[in-house]
C-alpha cells in the first residue's frame, strides 16, 4: 500500500458548505445549500496517482462543483476550502492565487469569446468580415485577439516548445491558420483545451470534455489527458453525464444527486460497488427510491473508456437491459412513401483558401467516376450523417439550409431549383428566406446565436420567424402547437416544475405563465436544449435537421424528444411493475386531441451525432464522410436494426 505523500494538497475541503449568494442575505432568488459538509482533496504529489471524475445528471451540479473548485461560490466556513500548495515556493509566483491557478473550460456554447454571437443569421461564420472573431486559430492560441493589447509582461510569454507539444499532441498543426469561426465543434473544443494548456495551470477543470467528439476522438485524447495528469502538468478533474464512459485511468469518482449534493465519492471501484448496492436495494424492494438519485440515470455507469474504445458494460450488466433500460415495442417503422428530391448535390466541393474541406474525393455514380459530394434526399427519407471531427457534417448541413455562400456556385438543387436562375426554366430561386421556413434546425450553432433574453415560449414561436430576434406572427392552430409542447415538456423546460405526488390519470392543461416569466439563458444547457430541439420540429418542416441536437440531454429527456419527434403527442413513457418503461398510446391519442404530431411521409430527416443513442430509431440510411483531405470517398450504407440499438452497424459506420 502506498503511503500518502507528505507535499500539502493543491485543494483542500474540508466540511464546507456552499452557496451562490451569503446564507444570510435578503433575496428573491432561491439559495439552496450546495454540497453540503463536502471534504474533498486533489494532492499535489503524483503518486500515488489521483485523478478526478465528477459525474452527474443534467442540474446535479457539475459545473457548479467544478467552479466551487475554482474559488467560485461562498464556502461555509471560510476556512473549509484552502489551496496549501501554492503557498509554496515550487509555485510561480503568478500561480499563487486560485484564479490563476486553477483554469475552467466549459463547452455549453463552444464559443471563443464570452459573449453569444449577435449574428441574425449562420451565414455570418462564412463571411468575410467578422467582428468578434476575426482571428486564426494561431492567433487565439497566441492570446492575440484583443485590437489594442497591452504590452506583456516577460513571465506571460508563451513557451515556444509547450506551444509545439500542445499543437502536435491536439492535432491542430494544419488549422492554424484557418480563422476560428471555420472550425468544426469538434476541433473548437480542442482549441479551447488547448488554449488552457498553454496558460500552464496548476489545475484544469474541464467540464463534460467528451461531448461532441466523434468515438475516435473521444478514444485518442482520453490518453492524452492522462498523460498531462500522470504528470500533473496540469492535474486534470474531468466532468460527464451518467451515460458517458469513465475513462480507464480515472482513479476517484464524484456521483452527484440531482439537487446539488454529493450521491457518493471515493475510490472509483468504491463508488461504483456502492451505487451498484442501491440499485440492487431498489430492485429488490427493500429500500425505497431517493427521489434525487434515480437508478435510470444509474444504471448506465460504469462502461470504460479506452485507447481502443469503449468497452465494458455498465453498472449492473445485463440487469440493466431487463430492468433499467426502456422496454421498446416491436420495431414500429413502416414502409415510407419516398416522394419527390429535395436536396440533390451533384458534385459538391467546398474550400477555403485552396483547403479542400468536404468533396476531397472521387465517387463512383452509377458506374463513372465523379469528383465530390453526390448526395440526395427525398421526401419521406431518414438520414444519418457521420464522420471524424472536422469532415465536413456541419457543412453538408450549411449547404442545405442554404446558410453557406458557397450553396450559389456548386451543383446543389434544393427543393428542385438551384440557387441562381437557370436559363430557359422561367422559375425564379428561392430566397434564402424561402430555403429557411422550409426547414427546422437544431445545432450548437443555433444554440450559440439564440437571444438569451427571449423567453422559453418566444424560443418556441420563432420556429415561424425570420431571424433570432423578429416575431413571429402565429394563428390559432400555431399557437395551440405552441402551447401544447410547452405543457408536454414543462417537467423539462420549467426551472420550477413540481412533480406532483400522485400521477394524474387525466392529461391536465398546466398555467404556462412560467413560459412566458423565464428566459433563455435562465434554463439549464439540458433544458436549453429541449426547447431548441421543439423549435426545429414544431412547424412540420419539409426538412428537420438535428446536428447533434440531443448532445447534453440525460437518457430520459433524449428519449421523451426523440419519441416525440417520431409520434408527437400520440406515444408516451409509462413504467411496469419491475421498474422499466415502455411506450403506450397517451390519454391525448386515445380522447382525439392530438395538436403535435410526429415526422410524416412529406418530411424528410437528417441528423448528426456521434453518441448512438441519439439517433432516433426511424434512421435506417447513413453516409459517413472521410477524414478531412485522406482522400477517401464518402462511404453510403443502410442499416438492418435502428441505429440506436444496432451496435454492429454502428461499428461498421466507424469502422471500428
Amino acid at each position: 500500500m502506498r503511503l500518502p505523500s507528505a507535499r500539502p494538497p493543491v485543494i483542500k475541503i474540508s466540511n464546507g458548505t456552499f452557496y451562490r449568494h451569503h446564507p444570510g442575505a435578503n433575496s428573491i432568488h432561491p439559495n439552496p445549500p450546495l454540497f453540503a459538509n463536502l471534504n474533498f482533496i486533489l494532492p499535489s504529489a503524483t503518486d500515488p496517482p489521483t485523478h478526478w471524475y465528477v459525474v452527474g445528471p443534467s442540474l446535479s451540479g457539475k459545473t457548479s462543483f467544478l467552479q466551487l473548485l475554482k474559488g467560485s461560490h461562498l464556502c461555509i466556513p471560510p476556512a473549509a476550502r484552502s489551496y496549501p500548495f501554492l503557498s509554496t515556493d515550487a509555485v510561480p509566483y503568478r500561480l499563487r492565487v486560485p484564479h490563476e491557478a486553477v483554469q475552467y473550460v466549459g463547452f455549453n456554447n463552444d464559443g471563443f469569446g464570452s459573449q453569444v454571437a449577435t449574428s441574425a443569421y449562420l451565414s455570418a461564420r462564412y463571411e468575410s468580415k467578422r467582428e468578434n472573431t476575426d482571428f486564426s486559430l494561431r492567433n487565439f492560441l497566441l492570446g492575440n485577439t484583443e485590437l489594442n493589447p497591452l504590452k506583456r509582461s516577460p513571465e506571460d510569454e508563451l513557451d515556444p516548445v509547450l506551444l509545439e507539444r500542445v499543437v502536435r499532441d491536439l492535432k491542430l498543426a494544419e488549422l492554424l491558420d484557418l480563422p476560428v469561426a471555420f472550425l468544426s465543434n469538434g476541433q473548437g473544443r480542442r482549441a479551447r483545451i488547448a488554449r488552457a494548456l498553454l496558460t500552464s495551470p496548476e489545475v484544469l477543470l474541464l467540464d463534460e470534455p467528451f461531448m461532441g467528439l466523434d468515438p475516435p476522438t473521444v478514444a485518442g485524447l482520453s490518453p492524452l489527458l492522462h498523460g498531462l495528469a500522470s504528470k500533473a502538468s496540469p492535474r486534470l478533474v474531468l466532468s460527464a453525464r451518467p451515460q458517458d464512459p469513465i475513462p480507464d485511468w480515472i482513479t476517484h469518482l464524484v456521483y452527484l444527486k440531482g439537487n446539488c449534493q454529493v450521491g457518493a465519492i471515493g475510490e472509483k471501484h468504491a463508488v461504483l460497488d456502492e451505487l451498484r448496492g442501491y440499485v440492487r436495494r431498489i430492485w429488490n424492494g427493500t429500500s425505497k427510491e431517493d427521489e434525487n438519485l434515480a437508478v435510470h440515470n444509474l444504471v448506465h455507469v460504469g462502461r470504460v473508456l479506452t485507447g481502443r474504445g469503449i468497452h465494458g458494460e455498465p453498472l449492473m450488466g445485463e440487469e440493466a437491459i431487463k430492468n433499467g433500460e426502456t422496454t421498446l415495442t416491436p420495431d414500429t417503422v413502416t414502409s415510407r412513401n419516398i416522394g419527390e428530391p429535395i436536396v440533390e448535390m451533384d458534385g459538391c466541393k467546398v474550400q477555403y483558401q485552396g483547403k479542400v474541406a468536404l468533396g476531397n474525393w472521387k465517387q463512383s455514380v452509377n458506374g463513372r467516376e465523379q469528383e465530390g459530394l453526390v448526395w440526395t434526399v427525398r421526401r419521406g427519407e431518414r438520414w444519418g450523417i457521420f464522420g471524424p471531427n472536422g469532415s465536413g457534417k456541419t457543412t453538408i448541413v450549411s449547404l442545405l439550409c442554404s446558410d453557406h455562400p458557397q450553396t450559389y456556385s456548386l451543383p446543389i438543387k434544393l427543393f428542385g431549383r438551384s440557387r441562381l436562375p437557370e436559363p430557359g426554366s422561367g422559375e425564379l430561386p428561392l430566397t434564402f428566406w424561402d430555403i429557411q421556413s422550409r426547414i427546422g434546425h437544431s445545432s450548437p450553432e443555433i444554440h450559440r446565436h439564440m437571444p438569451r433574453n427571449l423567453t422559453v415560449k418566444q424560443v418556441v414561436e420563432n420556429a415561424w420567424a425570420d431571424t433570432f430576434r423578429s416575431k413571429a406572427k402565429l394563428d390559432d392552430a400555431m399557437k395551440e402547437k405552441v402551447e401544447a409542447v410547452l405543457q408536454w415538456f414543462e417537467a423539462e423546460l420549467n426551472p420550477s416544475y413540481v412533480k406532483p405526488s400522485q400521477p394524474d390519470p387525466v392529461e391536465r392543461e398546466s398555467d404556462l405563465q412560467w413560459a412566458d416569466h423565464y428566459m433563455f439563458g435562465e434554463l439549464s444547457f439540458s433544458a436549453q436544449r429541449v426547447a431548441l430541439f421543439l423549435r426545429a420540429i414544431i412547424k412540420n418542416p419539409d426538412i428537420v435537421v438535428l446536428d447533434e441536437a440531443c448532445s447534453g440531454m440525460d437518457d430520459g429527456v433524449r428519449n421523451r424528444c426523440l419519441l416525440f419527434l417520431e409520434h408527437g403527442e400520440e406515444k408516451t413513457y409509462a413504467k411496469l411493475e419491475d421498474g422499466s418503461e415502455t411506450i403506450v398510446n397517451s390519454n391525448a391519442s386515445k380522447t382525439g386531441t392530438v395538436k403535435v404530431q410526429g415526422l410524416n411521409d412529406n418530411q424528410a430527416l437528417i441528423c448528426i451525432s456521434h453518441i448512438r443513442e441519439e439517433i432516433p430509431d426511424c434512421i435506417r440510411e447513413w453516409i459517413c464522410l472521410p477524414e478531412a483531405n485522406s482522400g477517401a470517398p464518402a462511404r453510403f450504407g443502410v442499416s438492418q436494426a435502428p441505429l440506436g440499438r444496432d451496435e454492429k452497424s454502428w461499428r461498421q459506420i466507424w469502422g471500428m
